[in-house]
């Protein structure tokens, strides 16, 4: 489903959808809603993934490239702010 579909009232349809876990995951999950605090499972679910949609973090490609970075940092592959300012000629004014 693309998206939700609106009533004649202007409220959203609610739709059920189901996909599979394994149990160790559903173990974590009920005890992170139970935690913090929310009524049930699916309402933990739907506040998570309307989160996910409307302030999404990283796609996989950034979240490689900041893995990377990482690797670069412990491994001393880094330039100070300094050095890359003299390198490229600006300021930090």
């Amino acid at each position: 489903m693309s998206g939700a579909v609106t009533n004649d009232d202007g409220e959203d349809d609610i739709a059920t959808v189901n996909f599979k876990l394994t149990e160790s995951f559903l173990e974590q999950i009920d005890d992170t809603w139970q935690g913090r605090g929310f009524n049930s499972r699916s309402e933990f679910i739907r506040y998570t993934l309307r989160d996910a949609v409307e302030f999404p973090t990283f796609d996989r490609d950034e979240l490689v490239a900041l893995l990377e970075a990482e690797g670069d940092v412990r491994e001393g592959r880094t330039t100070s702010a300094e050095e890359a300012r003299e390198r490229f000629g600006t300021s930090d004014e």
